[in-house]
Formats: C-alpha cells, sequence, structure tokens
C-alpha cells in the first residue's frame, strides 16, 4: 500500500545567500556505508564523488549530468546504452544549478554542486530518513514535536518513530494519563464524558510544555485537547505536526484539501505547524510517514529559522496562548487584549 504523502510548510519562500567556494581542504567526509559514492559537505558547496570503475568512459561526452533545484541525474554511455548511476529529485536541499561543476579525476567522476543555503549542512546528498534525522537536530534546536490527529494508535506509532531517529524521549498523553488515572481512556470516557478526558489532557500537556528533545503522541478523536481550539495553548510550546487522513487519490488534492482546511480553520488541528497527509494506515508505512514529518519540519524551518527560537522564547514567557505573535513581557492573556500582529 502506498501513502501520498503532504510536506507542507508555512508557505513561505526559502531565502538565500551566496558565499565564496570553499576549498577541498575545508570539507569535512561524511562516511556513507554500502553506497558507490563518497559525499562531503563544505560551508557552501557539497561534493560527490561516484565511481566510475568498470564503466569503461572514454571521454567526457560519455557521461550526462543534469542539476536542477533539488534534482540531480548522472548517466554514463556504455555500450551504446545510456545507464543511470543516479537519479533523485529529493537533493536533501536547494542548490545553484548554473554553478554546478564536474570532472573525472582518475577513475571518479567529482560533481561539485553550490548550496542555496550555505549555512544548512548537508548530512548527504539525498533527502532520506538517515539524512532527515541527523539533519533535523541542527533545525530544532532542542525543540519538542507533538504529533495530533484522530488517531491516537497512529499518533503514537509515528512519534515513537520520531523519538528513536532524533534520539529524543518518546512520551505519549493517552499513558500518561491512564497511568495518572489507573483506568483506561475508554474506561474514563464512560465514567466521565470526552470533557473531562480532554481536560486532563490539557493538564498533561501544560507539565510537558517546558520538556525539550521529546515526541509526544497526543490523543485522538473528540477526547483529545488537539481537537479542541481552546487547549492548544501549551502546544504551541513545540513544533505540531497534524497527522490527516485523507481519500485523495493524488497529492495535489490532497495538498488542496489541507489548504482549504486550514483556510477555513474549522478543525482546531488546523493549528499545527505542518500537516502530512495519509491515505490509509499500515504499520509497516509508520517510517514513511515520520520521514514524511520530518521532511515538512525541516522547508517549515528552512523558511524561517527563527522558529526554534521563538518557541523557546513563548516557553519562557509562560505560553501565555499567543502564538505566532508573541506579545511582550507581563502581557496578561486573562485582561482579554487582542494579540496585535506586531508581538515580538
Amino acid at each position: 500500500m502506498e501513502f501520498p504523502r503532504l510536506l507542507f510548510g508555512n508557505g513561505r519562500h526559502l531565502k538565500t545567500s551566496y558565499s565564496p567556494k570553499v576549498s577541498s581542504q575545508s570539507l569535512s567526509t561524511i562516511p556513507v556505508p554500502s553506497k558507490n559514492y563518497e559525499f562531503l559537505d563544505g560551508s557552501s558547496e557539497v561534493e560527490l564523488r561516484l565511481q566510475l570503475g568498470g564503466q569503461n568512459i572514454q571521454s567526457t561526452r560519455d557521461i550526462f549530468v543534469d542539476a536542477n533545484g533539488t534534482s540531480l541525474t548522472i548517466k554514463v554511455q556504455h555500450s551504446g546504452s545510456l545507464i543511470t548511476l543516479m537519479e533523485t529529485n529529493h537533493l536533501f536541499d536547494k542548490i545553484k544549478p548554473a554553478e554546478t561543476i564536474w570532472y573525472i579525476d582518475d577513475d571518479e567522476l567529482v560533481i561539485n554542486l553550490k548550496k542555496q543555503d550555505p549555512e544548512l549542512k548537508w548530512p548527504d546528498i539525498m533527502e532520506s530518513w538517515e539524512s532527515l534525522t541527523l539533519g533535523s537536530m541542527q533545525l530544532l534546536k532542542g525543540a519538542s514535536i507533538y504529533i495530533v490527529g484522530d488517531s491516537t494508535e497512529i499518533n503514537q506509532k509515528v512519534a515513537q518513530e520520531l523519538a528513536v531517529g532524533l534520539g529524543y524521549t518518546p512520551l505519549s498523553t493517552k499513558e500518561l494519563l491512564e497511568t495518572f488515572a489507573k483506568q483506561s481512556i475508554d474506561s474514563w470516557l464512560l465514567a466521565e464524558g470526552s470533557d473531562s478526558v480532554a481536560e486532563a489532557e490539557s493538564a498533561i500537556l501544560q507539565s510537558l510544555s517546558s520538556h525539550v528533545r521529546a515526541v509526544v503522541a497526543t490523543l485522538g478523536g473528540q477526547q483529545g485537547a488537539a481537537r479542541r481550539a481552546g487547549k492548544w495553548r501549551h502546544l504551541y510550546a513545540g513544533f505540531t505536526v497534524w497527522l490527516s487522513q485523507t481519500e485523495a487519490t493524488d497529492e495535489d488534492s490532497a495538498k488542496e484539501e489541507a489548504r482549504s482546511h486550514i483556510k477555513d480553520g474549522i478543525l482546531a488541528y488546523s493549528n499545527a505547524d505542518v500537516v502530512v497527509k495519509l491515505q490509509g494506515w499500515d504499520t509497516d508505512h509508520t517510517k514513511s510517514v515520520a520521514e514524511g514529518c520530518l521532511s515538512a519540519l525541516k522547508q517549515l524551518i528552512l523558511s524561517d529559522k527563527k522558529l526554534p527560537g521563538k518557541k523557546s522564547l513563548y516557553i519562557r514567557l509562560g505560553c501565555r496562548g499567543d502564538w505566532p505573535n508573541i506579545k511582550p513581557p507581563g502581557w496578561d492573556p486573562s485582561a482579554g487584549d487582542d494579540v496585535s500582529p506586531s508581538g515580538f
């Protein structure tokens, strides 16, 4: 089963900058086991070395390199046929295609790609689970992640996968609530109703809001605090990911559906920082969904690198509910003042 997924940020464009070319001495090697290439990262460019042994390359005219945006295709002419050595539409980040340089060094093809964002360190040439987990640590800066959506089970499994990959602490509000109440959520619902459970989860989220380096799985359904617009005050302390199930049959339709939800604001989940759309569910694909979450968060943070610091400030000021337009210290949310767009 395949899951069309939506990697949806906040819609702002990635700002780019240029810095002078670095020398090869300043490049740091990141070993990539069981791959036919060597990857090196520098402050303004990345270098890719592919083994050409056995390809019988006669001249540079036998090599085809096409680099554009976040895509890279490398092919070689061999015995009258074009052989693809590498093809991806998911480079770790954007490059400047016009500044691509490649040459042959002994039996290696060397390709230098200029980064759009020199400050971002690439763990690998391509975006993957491994590179995203490594790369996300430099972007998140310790900020926690909250997983919201209508399925408690999906929230828990994806949160666990993310926590393991990032080296974060996995937390589940369902487990914390059941430990506290010494009863299951189902029996709690029968005894006291969904409002009671949502109120208790909101208190749990308040206690977790000062935690860093945690991935928190929240309750799904009507009993979940995240389903209620008035319960998001402490969810804003971290980066929120909405796992939204869809019946859309293609990615464009899923994107349009997500934009519609966010624009309408009817569902409280639309307060989330990013949305990942799922068509169906199978636990075998948990890592793929988690990868989609990290890719979406990466896009979001790269669009505004001040966001992790802003989350930290929001926590230090007491999670007053004034996200994203943070009011100055001393502002009293109970006073009923409007949150001005000109906040911090």
